[in-house]
């Protein structure tokens, strides 16, 4: 095979993506002829054809899908290393986008970014917080905090904390129930997890309950709000419960907690291409330091309210 001719490459992505020659041509600002030129000349260097014809739109078949696999990271990577030549030669700001789950970004993100900023004044971050998973490299995306089992076709993992469950109430609702038994938490309003609330019992030696929480979340963020507006005590993250567990505005009602299974760790996600950019790199080293000093906060705080 000859040698791939790269400068059609950007049009090919665009291509794919919008699969219409016209609309791909008014974002790269090229007539429809050019591009279709482009296309036809990457076709013809491979000696296969990349799309199917069906009527206007140009669909990827089994090869085009495979090169686009393979470009798209090579191509985010040559993107990223021209805005961080601009950055570096301007003194500018380089920037880093990262996505992330809701609650963990208001949870224990958003109160570190001022530390983040102090430490890395030259890196913006931009957060992109999504309960669903975003494709990286087609997305534009640089880095993701993921919880999950690790293993993510394409892209390195490496696992930053795996946080257990835990029981958390005010400090109002601590005081009422100080030296009684897990017992008691079943008169409580429950806030989550049928499943989980019940495994927890279970644990606690309170055998073939039946729970029926007043209200569950699809983000923990939210539940943890509820739970320090009193609206009933919950089974959250200890890590996402962190700051409230040490400013007082949240306690543990037990010393019993469920242990992560693996399917909620936290994992530093990314392409491997970008592994030893230095925006990521710190960010990494960042994150690291910052979750090993909310462990040690919460390792220090009082014992629980329930024996």
């Amino acid at each position: 095979m000859s040698r791939l001719p790269l400068t059609t490459l950007p049009a090919f992505r665009l291509v794919a993506r919008q699969q219409n020659l016209r609309a791909a041509a008014e974002q790269l600002h090229l007539t429809h002829s050019a591009v279709s030129q482009q296309i036809r000349q990457l076709e013809e260097q491979l000696g296969v054809e990349l799309f199917d014809r069906r009527g206007r739109r140009l669909v990827l078949n089994a090869a085009g899908t495979a090169l686009l696999r393979a470009v798209e990271p090579a191509l985010a990577l040559l993107e990223d290393g021209a805005r961080a030549a601009c950055a570096a030669a301007s003194g500018g700001e380089q920037r880093l986008r990262v996505s992330m789950v809701p609650s963990f970004a208001q949870r224990w993100l958003l109160p570190r970014m001022g530390m983040w900023r102090e430490r890395h004044p030259d890196i913006g971050l931009e957060v992109h917080a999504a309960q669903h998973l975003v494709e990286l490299a087609r997305e534009g995306y640089h880095v993701a905090l993921r919880q999950g089992m690790g293993g993510w076709r394409g892209l390195e993992a490496e696992p930053l904390i795996d946080s257990p469950l835990v029981v958390l109430g005010t400090p109002g609702t601590a005081a009422r129930l100080r030296g009684q038994g897990p017992q008691a938490l079943l008169q409580e309003a429950l806030l989550g997890s049928a499943a989980l609330w019940e495994r927890w019992f279970d644990l606690a030696g309170v055998r073939d309950v039946h729970v029926n929480p007043v209200a569950t979340f699809n983000d923990a963020g939210l539940m943890l709000q509820a739970v320090e507006q009193g609206l009933g005590i919950t089974l959250a993250r200890e890590l996402l419960a962190a700051d409230a567990l040490c400013d007082g505005r949240l306690v543990r009602l037990s010393p019993l907690s469920l242990p992560g299974t693996g399917s909620d760790s936290y994992w530093f996600v990314y392409p491997p291409t970008l592994r030893d950019w230095p925006p990521l790199r710190a960010l990494r080293d960042w994150l690291q330091e910052e979750l090993e000093r909310s462990r040690h906060q919460l390792a220090r705080l009082p014992a629980a309210a329930i024996p």
